[in-house]
Order: C-alpha cells, then structure tokens, then sequence
C-alpha cells in the first residue's frame, strides 16, 4: 500500500537559507562591529592621551612661564584656552601648590560603568612645569598643571559612535565600509597619520627641527598646504623659544643697573640658604642702601641719579667675586650681596671695602644732612655653620642692622657683636 505523497512546501529551503544568511551576516556584521568598536575605544583612549599630552607640552612654556612670575593673569588666560567640554577640570599652580587659575565645570559627574571601563586611567593628567634656567642650569620646577577630563563628554562621545555603527547596514559593513575605508586610508588617512607620527617624534624644545613628512602625490593639495603650514608654525614657535630664552636672561638682570635683580637674588639665595643647611657652611648677608637717596634725586633730579646707581653698583661689584657671591638691585637706592661660605668677620671686612669703594667715587652730595660726599649704610648678618637660622631670619637681622647703621649716623657697617 502506497501512503500518502508528500508534497514539499515551496520555498521553505529558500526561507532557511535566507535566515540563516541573514543570521550569518548578522553575526558577521556584530563581530565586524564588535571589533571596530573595541578598536575605536582604543584608539580614542589613545587620542584622548596624546591630545591631552600634546595639549600641555605646548602650553607647558607658557605656564612655566606663568608660574614663574606668579602671574595669575596668564595663568587665567592659558588655563582658559584648555578649558573645553572635554575637559571637567583645569588647575595650574606655583611652585608652592598654591593655586594661580582654576576652572571647573558645574556640571555633574555621570559615571557609570561603561565610562569606568573605557576612560578611567585617562580622565587625569598632571605633569611639571619646568622652566629653562639657562644652558648651565638644569630646568627648574616651578609648579604644576592638572587638567582632568570629563568623563560624561567622553563617554557621550563613544556612545555616538555606537549609534553610527549599529546604524551601517550589512551591504554598508561588507561593500561600501570596505571600499570607503580602502580609499580614505590610501588617500587621507595613511598621510594624516604620517603627519601625525611626525608631529608625535617632533621635540616640544626644538619644534622647529620636526620630521617633515614627504606626501608622495599631495604637494599641491590641501594635505601638502597642511604640511607647509604646519612647517611654518612650528618654526615660528621655534622663533618664540628663542625670544622667550632671551627674555629670560634679561628678566633676572636689573635694568637700570646691571646687576642681578630681586628676582635672580630670591633664587640665588633660596637655594645657597639650602646647600649652606645641607653642608653645614655658614652664609653671610649684606644690606646697602645709599644714605640720603631721596635728598639726591630731588635737588640733583632723577637723570643724575641714574646716573650715580649705576656707578654705585659697577663699583660695588667690583668688590666681591661674581663666581661665587652675587650683588642685586633690592629695590630702589637698597641693594643686597649674598655671600655664600664666608663668616661674619669675611663679611665685615667685605662690606668694609664696599663701604669705601662707594667713597672712593667722590660723588658730591651737598645737600646730605651727614656728609659732604655720596655715603652707604649697611647692616651685615650671618648664618655661622654650627648656628643654623631662617632664611627669612637671616635676612630681618640683616635689614635691622641697615637700620642700626642709619641710627648711628649713616656712613656705617652694623652688625650684632659676637661676645668675646
């Protein structure tokens, strides 16, 4: 007995294959997908850092500079050209930790998991600001920059590149993604990326000696004008290094003078207060100030006067070893020599000599209510080896002893008498 036919429902075949072809491309289109975005994630970690890390080594002068003058101005206006909806917080401080500029969003910090995972060892950076001392002088750390990224912009970021992926179809992921993505990479990317290797090896202290890419095929288009101007930028930054280490020499010299200025005498005497703590050397200070200045500068004028600050200082210079000791212009008509290793009775006799090499000048001074002829005062105050003071100490008891030297009649060298 023959049972009944069966008949074959049409298209059922043509329907699994149809399925299973869609689930296989799905399957291919999620890897595919999958992939791209754990590539994506690491790449934008990656920008994210570099971007950041270029961000402050360009700004890193600058701040340095900020910094170093204790210029909260400039502070302000660099920690503002950082400020960004990529970045939460911005912070640039002195030496000191004190604060100089400080920008902070108000927007609240939405961390989730997602955000955690992808951009949680990225989101902080801070590194040293390092100021150039000069070619004989290591760089000085004079403060700091901390910049900190907002983690919700960075995670809306990436979860706008999601969307766009999600969004490709199937023929876009296995067709038109691959011939696009062929294309821009032959034609843009592989150059933009060869630009970006260059400027990545380029020296942020030498910018003007960068790798300069050779973009076979884009000298006359809008890649080999990027790579033109990019050149002509980072010579001229290199052009300002060198203006701002001119600047720099000049800045710790007093105008009028000659001499170190208040600037050059605090760094210089802040770090010979510290080698005399460490070695135990003892460290002496003299304070000069021009007796009857003001007397001077009126009934002569200010012309003149220049004129006789600048002869006192060459001649006070004269008398001390610019090797070791250093004479600065402390302010006005005062002036102030730092004498690193040499005891009180050194300094005496030092500023003894001071006190007449000013003499030796003859300078006339009719209208001084004490002498017939220009004069200085100083107090003399010193750090014995064995006898460790302040450094803000040291330099009270030598201003005291200036005064105690006006006191006693202007002309004088005063300090505090040793018992016998």
């Amino acid at each position: 007995m023959i049972g009944p036919r069966i008949v074959p429902r049409k298209g059922n075949l043509t329907f699994k294959q149809a399925i299973l072809t869609l689930i296989i491309a799905l399957l291919i289109s999620t890897l595919a997908g999958s992939v791209e975005l754990i590539s994506h994630a690491a790449n934008m970690r990656q920008e994210v850092q570099l971007r950041t890390t270029q961000q402050l080594a360009i700004v890193n002068g600058a701040a340095a500079e900020a910094a170093f003058q204790l210029n909260p101005d400039l502070a302000h206006q660099i920690a503002s050209g950082l400020f960004n909806d990529e970045v939460a917080k911005v912070v640039i401080r002195d030496d000191f930790g004190r604060s100089l500029a400080e920008f902070t969003t108000d927007q609240e910090t939405n961390s989730t998991w997602l955000s955690q995972r992808l951009f949680s060892n990225v989101l902080h950076h801070q590194t040293d600001l390092e100021y150039y001392m000069g070619s004989d002088l290591p760089d000085a750390v004079v403060g700091d920059i901390e910049l900190t990224l907002a983690e919700g912009y960075l995670t809306q970021q990436f979860l706008e590149r999601i969307y766009s992926v999600v969004g490709i179809s199937i023929l876009e992921a296995f067709i038109l993604s691959v011939v696009v993505v062929t294309f821009f990479h032959r034609f843009i990317t592989r150059p933009l990326l060869k630009v970006h290797a260059a400027i990545i090896d380029t020296d942020p202290t030498q910018p003007g000696k960068w790798p300069k890419p050779h973009l076979r095929g884009h000298q006359n288009d809008e890649l080999g004008h990027l790579v033109d101007s990019l050149d002509h930028l980072l010579n001229a930054f290199q052009q300002g290094l060198e203006q701002r280490d001119q600047l720099h020499h000049l800045s710790n010299m007093d105008g009028l003078t000659g001499v170190a200025n208040r600037r050059q005498f605090d760094e210089f005497y802040k770090q010979r207060w510290h080698i005399a703590q460490q070695t135990r050397q003892p460290l002496s200070v003299i304070f000069i100030d021009i007796d009857n200045f003001k007397e001077f500068n009126d009934h002569y004028g200010h012309a003149m006067g220049d004129e006789t600050l600048r002869a006192v200082a060459k001649i006070l210079n004269q008398c001390i070893e610019p090797s070791r000791d250093l004479l600065a212009r402390y302010g006005g008509e005062e002036f102030v020599c730092v004498l690193p290793g040499r005891d009180l009775d050194e300094a005496i006799n030092i500023a003894n000599c001071l006190r007449e090499a000013v003499l030796s000048l003859a300078i006339p001074h009719a209208y001084s209510s004490t002498h017939s002829d220009l004069t200085v005062s100083m107090g003399v105050a010193s750090m014995a080896a064995d006898q460790l003071i302040s450094a803000d100490t040291l330099i009270k008891r030598a201003d005291q002893h200036l005064y105690q030297a006006k006191h006693l009649g202007r002309n004088q060298v005063a300090t505090h008498k040793r018992p016998a």
